[in-house]
């Protein structure tokens, strides 16, 4: 499978692939609108697609494909990362991103 070349190809193929659910962070906490509030630690990473702007570092975002573990539900998440992201929102990226499943 190639890699989506724009976020909107990202999300498209996410959905595609049965993410459906939209995820949020609020106050730290993952949230999907009609499903318990969730940790960021009950939340697997599936999918990763990050993207760089040309030549504007404000245009660089991440989309992940996600996993909740306790529910089973998954979705999607994008953001912005870089030098202008919020930082509180960067060190819950940070977490999700380098979590890795044994298999």
């Amino acid at each position: 499978m190639s890699s989506p070349d724009t976020v909107t190809d990202a999300l498209r193929l996410l959905e595609a692939d049965g993410y459906v659910a939209e995820f949020d962070l609020l106050d730290g906490d993952l949230c999907v609108v009609g499903t318990p509030v969730c940790h960021v630690h009950e939340v697997e990473v599936e999918r990763l697609y990050r993207f760089e702007g040309p030549s504007d570092p404000g245009d660089e975002m991440v989309v992940f494909g996600l996993h909740h573990l306790a529910s089973g539900v998954r979705g999607r998440f994008a953001s912005g990362f870089g030098p202008a992201a919020d930082p509180d929102l960067l060190d819950h990226l940070v977490g999700l991103s380098t979590r890795h499943r044994g298999n």
